[in-house]
């Protein structure tokens, strides 16, 4: 179904590797909070990680798909979650290729807790 990609690395974000992607290979965002962890009322601090799910993506990242993790957190309050973000999900063993907060993106496909569920995967 897919083409093959000619090489893969762990990380994307990690500046030591490269990753060639394939024209087959598709732009895949994907929500944080209770998609691939467990988040209530915003504590995002004390977010549990949803490790089947999380398996899920990264069997999509490692298939040569672009992962975006994009997320609204901070969208009402203002503030800035990225730092405390990004260090979750490198915790939790998430690859993908970079994170985004409160923009609207162009993708081809996007799992999320409110439009294609996680579990559909």
């Amino acid at each position: 179904r897919y083409k093959k990609i000619y090489q893969i690395c762990t990380r994307v974000h990690d500046e030591s590797c490269t990753k060639t992607w394939s024209d087959n290979n598709m732009i895949i965002y994907v929500d944080i909070d209770n998609t691939i962890c467990h988040t209530k009322n915003s504590d995002y601090f004390n977010s549990d990680a949803r490790h089947d799910q999380i398996e899920k993506i990264n069997k999509l990242y490692n298939e040569g798909h672009e992962i975006v993790y994009w997320t609204a957190r901070g969208g009402h309050s203002g503030k800035d979650w990225s730092v405390l973000t990004e260090r979750q999900l490198n915790k939790w063993g998430c690859e993908y290729t970079r994170i985004e907060t409160q923009k609207k993106p162009s993708y081809d496909l996007f799992i999320c807790d409110k439009t294609k569920r996680i579990e559909e995967i």
